[in-house]
C-alpha cells in the first residue's frame, strides 16, 4: 500500500497513489541537491530573482488547475484554494523585488581599526517538512526566500498532498531553475531520521507541523547539530474588549476560527468576552455559525467544507464529546455522525475549565470556544494561560486600548481588530511551545543564511 495519496475527503474515494522512494533513491536526490548548490549558490542574484518571478507567473497562469488539487487532496474549499495561490504569488514576487536588498552587506560602523561588514551567504542544503493544511502557501513561505538566498531545497509533503507537491516541483522545473535546486522527494519520517538529517550536507531544518513531529525532529537536528525552524501548534486567542466593536469582532471570530475547516495553527481558536456584553456576542456569534452549511468544496459557495480526513474529523469529536462529558457546554455541532466520514459540523463550546481537554489542547477544527471574563485583566491571564504562543487579535473601539493589552499577551504576532493573517511581508512565528524563528518578510531571510563577518585592518 503507497503512503502517498490522494483521498479525496468530500468522497472518501482514493483517487491518486504514489511510491516511496527507496533508500538508494533517497540518496541519490540528496547528492543531486548537494552538488547543484555548488553552482546555484554563486549564481547571481538578479538570475535568481528573475527565476522566481518566472514561478510567480505560472503560479497564475495554473492558479485554476492548482486550486483544484488541493480541494480534492484535503478539501479546502475551492475560493479559499485559489485564495491560497494569490499569497503564494505575493510571496515570490516580493523576494524577488526585496531579496537582493535583505541579503545586501551590513556596516558594523562602530568597529574598532579599521572596517567591518557582516556578509549574508548561503547556508546550503535544507530539509523542508511540510503540512498538509496550506499545501502551497508553506512551500512557497520556506523555499521563496532560500531559492533567492542560494540555497538548494530536499522538500517532504505530507503524504496526503503528493500530487500538488508534484505540481510545486514541475513549477520550479518549467521555471527555469537548476534541476535539483528544488527536489520534491515521498519518503517516510524514518528516512528523514536516518539518512537526510544526519547527512552532513543538509546544513539546516525547517518545519511545519504538530506539536509532537517538531519535537522528534528538532530532537533529531539537535543530535546532529544542525539549525532548525519550526512553526507548530497554536491555541490563538481572540479578545474582545468592548461592546461598539462586536458586529466586527463576531465576523472576525467566524472567519479567523472557520476557514479552512478551522484547520490552521493561527484560528482564533479562543474567543474571550467580557461579561458585561457576553450574551449579546453569544446570540449575534451562534446567529452567525449557525447560517454556515458544509457545501461541496468544489462549489464557489462554499466557506467550509470536509475535514482533511477521516481520521482528523475522528480525532476532533473525540476531543469535542470528552470535553462535553466533562462539563462544557455544547450550544450546536458536534454531531459527527449527521454526515459522516470528513465532514464535522461547525460546534461552538462553552464552560470550559482548565480542567478539560479544550481547554490546553489544540482542537484543529470547526470547533469554536468563548469563555466569559469579568474584566481586562482576567481576559489577559486567560489569553496566557497556554502553552502555546502563536498569535493573538484584539478587538476594541479603543485602538490604543487594543494595542497596549495585545502587547501583554505572550505571543509572536498580535493582531487588532482583525482576525489572525499572514502576507508576504509581515514576519510569521511564535513564542512557547508555538516553535522557534520567523518566516516571510525580511526575517524570513535571516535564518537560513552565514552571516560572515568580514574585518578589515585600517
Amino acid at each position: 500500500m503507497a503512503d502517498y495519496k490522494v483521498t479525496n475527503p468530500a468522497t472518501g474515494e482514493v483517487e491518486a497513489e504514489f511510491a516511496t522512494l527507496t533508500d538508494d533513491q533517497l540518496r541519490e536526490s540528496l547528492d543531486r541537491t548537494a552538488e547543484t548548490f555548488t553552482t546555484w549558490s554563486k549564481s547571481e542574484l538578479s538570475e535568481r530573482a528573475n527565476l522566481l518571478r518566472r514561478a510567480a507567473d505560472l503560479y497564475e497562469e495554473r492558479k485554476d488547475k492548482l486550486a483544484e488539487i488541493i480541494t480534492r487532496e484535503m478539501g479546502k474549499p475551492i475560493k479559499q484554494a485559489r485564495s491560497e495561490l494569490d499569497i503564494v504569488i505575493s510571496i515570490f514576487n516580493y523576494y524577488a523585488d526585496h531579496g537582493a536588498e535583505f541579503l545586501k552587506d551590513e556596516e558594523i560602523t562602530d568597529a574598532p581599526d579599521g572596517r567591518a561588514f557582516m556578509q549574508s551567504e548561503p547556508f546550503g542544503v535544507l530539509l523542508g517538512i511540510m503540512p498538509w493544511n496550506f499545501p502551497y502557501y508553506q512551500v512557497a513561505r520556506f523555499a521563496a526566500p532560500n531559492l533567492m538566498i542560494g540555497n538548494t531545497i530536499l522538500l517532504k509533503h505530507a503524504s496526503q498532498c503528493p500530487e500538488s507537491a508534484a505540481a510545486i516541483e514541475q513549477i520550479f522545473h518549467d521555471a527555469g531553475f537548476p534541476e535539483n535546486a528544488y527536489t520534491n522527494v515521498y519518503v517516510s519520517s524514518q528516512q528523514i531520521a536516518e539518512i537526510v538529517i544526519p547527512d552532513p550536507r543538509v546544513q539546516g531544518v525547517s518545519l511545519t507541523g504538530s506539536e509532537r513531529a517538531g519535537t522528534k525532529v528538532a530532537a533529531t537536528a539537535g543530535e546532529n547539530l544542525k539549525k532548525v525552524v519550526l512553526e507548530l501548534g497554536g491555541n490563538d486567542p481572540l479578545l474582545v474588549l468592548d461592546r461598539e466593536i462586536l458586529p466586527q469582532a463576531v465576523k472576525g471570530a467566524v472567519s479567523g476560527r472557520m476557514a479552512n475547516a478551522g484547520q490552521a495553527c493561527n484560528a482564533a481558536k479562543r474567543v474571550i468576552v467580557l461579561e458585561e456584553f457576553y450574551d449579546e456576542f453569544m446570540e449575534q456569534f451562534r446567529d452567525s455559525l449557525g447560517k454556515i452549511e458544509l457545501r461541496d468544496p468544489m462549489s464557489e459557495d462554499s466557506f467550509v467544507g470536509p475535514m482533511s480526513s477521516v481520521s482528523a474529523a475522528e480525532d476532533l469529536h473525540e476531543q469535542v464529546q470528552d470535553t462535553v462529558k466533562q462539563g462544557a457546554t455544547l450550544h450546536m455541532g458536534g454531531d459527527y455522525d449527521e454526515r459522516g466520514g470528513a465532514w464535522y459540523q461547525p460546534t461552538l463550546l462553552t464552560d470550559i475549565t482548565p480542567d478539560m481537554r479544550a481547554y490546553g489542547e489544540e482542537l484543529f477544527g470547526p470547533v469554536a470556544m468563548v469563555y466569559k471574563v469579568a474584566n481586562e485583566e482576567e481576559a489577559v491571564r486567560l489569553a496566557n494561560d497556554t502553552q502555546y504562543g502563536l498569535s493573538a487579535s484584539v478587538y476594541s473601539s479603543d485602538e490604543d486600548r487594543a494595542q497596549r493589552v495585545g502587547e501583554q499577551i505572550q505571543t509572536g504576532m498580535v493582531f487588532v481588530n482583525q482576525p489572525p493573517g499572514t502576507s508576504a511581508e509581515l514576519p510569521f512565528g511564535g513564542v512557547k511551545r508555538s516553535g522557534v524563528g520567523r518566516e516571510l518578510g525580511p526575517y524570513g531571510m535571516a535564518e537560513f543564511v552565514n552571516k560572515r563577518l568580514v574585518k578589515i585592518a585600517g
